[in-house]
């Protein structure tokens, strides 16, 4: 079982940038599949980049070339760095975590950190 922490949220003016930590406990966090996920006021969750065990990345259009998803696996933490935000990626940004094993949806969520981008 892996337990999930995330940090970094807060309010930033557009155009400006914010990294988001998730902090994982529990055993084995190099073999786990990792996310970042997002759901805004009225919408429904939805996936803003993710990253395999091996390294391999994938984003949400919306997000190319702004945001960076990366891990450090010695330190059981996945980033998220943020940059030229919009007010449009307002929303509270949850962290996720495969394993190999189970399926996708069964894996496990934080409590989520809120971004706020305004002027």
């Amino acid at each position: 079982q892996v337990q999930l922490v995330e940090s970094g949220g807060g309010l930033v003016q557009p155009g400006g940038s914010l990294r988001l930590s998730c902090a994982a406990s529990g055993r084995d966090f190099s073999i786990y599949a990792m996310a970042w996920y997002r759901q805004a006021p009225g919408k429904q969750r939805e996936l803003v980049a993710g990253i395999t065990s091996g390294g391999s990345t994938n984003y949400a259009d919306s997000v190319k070339g702004r945001f960076t998803i990366s891990r450090d696996n010695a330190k059981n933490t996945v980033y998220l760095q943020m940059n030229s935000l919009k007010p449009e990626d307002t929303a509270v940004y949850y962290c996720k975590a495969g394993h190999p094993t189970t399926d996708w949806n069964r894996g496990y969520w934080g409590q989520g950190t809120q971004v706020t981008v305004s002027s």
